[in-house]
């Protein structure tokens, strides 16, 4: 495997990806470069999603193929937004207002009148060398702060801006990209994703 395509058209991911597995000498690359659109993620459990999307984009490229799926869970809301995070408000609320924003407004006033403000941050990444893979590589990454009422820090996406970790006294958002990927839930499973790679792939 020296090749990997990632179920995603998302720059910034494919940046990301790029860089984390660059100890492994993996040439990562996007579905977009084979004209592949976004698939869709018709599952309600993140692990289902993320393989549906890595069969997709190995049965569509002949290529090894690795896809994520993450999202912020709320355990005072049951686990909301869990799968639906990137879809949390729907068509709620003025649809001129960018999604996140609508979705973290959703997610502040679901909390309001909850004491525990708890939540974390899952991922979970899939890895096929091929279409029908029987034994795909799955990992997951958890990463816990809590939800406060207004944004801080300009970096980041989603939800970083309310996602505040009391430990560092900062929010998602506050963080440098080096210091994010090094504790967060996407990087938690990216470096197990290097070390299953290179014990079941590359015999290290």
């Amino acid at each position: 495997m020296s090749q990997l395509v990632l179920a995603s058209n998302n720059a910034g991911k494919l940046s990301e990806f790029s860089r984390l597995l660059k100890p492994l000498d993996l040439h990562v690359v996007s579905q977009s470069s084979f004209n592949l659109p976004e698939c869709d993620e018709p599952f309600f459990t993140f692990v289902e999603n993320a393989l549906h999307k890595a069969r997709h984009a190995a049965r569509e490229t002949g290529l090894p193929a690795l896809a994520d799926d993450s999202g912020v869970c709320v355990p005072a809301l049951g686990g909301e937004p869990g799968v639906f995070s990137a879809r949390y408000a729907g068509h709620e609320g003025d649809l001129n207002v960018p999604k996140d924003t609508r979705n973290n407004l959703k997610l502040v006033a679901a909390l309001a009148d909850q004491t525990d403000k708890r939540a974390y941050y899952y991922c979970v990444l899939v890895c096929v060398r091929h279409a029908d893979d029987p034994q795909p590589i799955i990992v997951d990454g958890q990463w816990w702060g809590e939800i406060i009422g207004q944004p801080h820090g300009e970096g980041g996406f989603g939800y970083d801006p309310y996602f505040y970790l009391p430990e560092l006294g900062k929010t998602a958002a506050q963080l440098d990209a080096v210091e994010k990927n090094n504790i967060s839930h996407r990087g938690q499973a990216v470096q197990a994703l290097i070390e299953k790679l290179k014990h079941e792939v590359f015999g290290k």
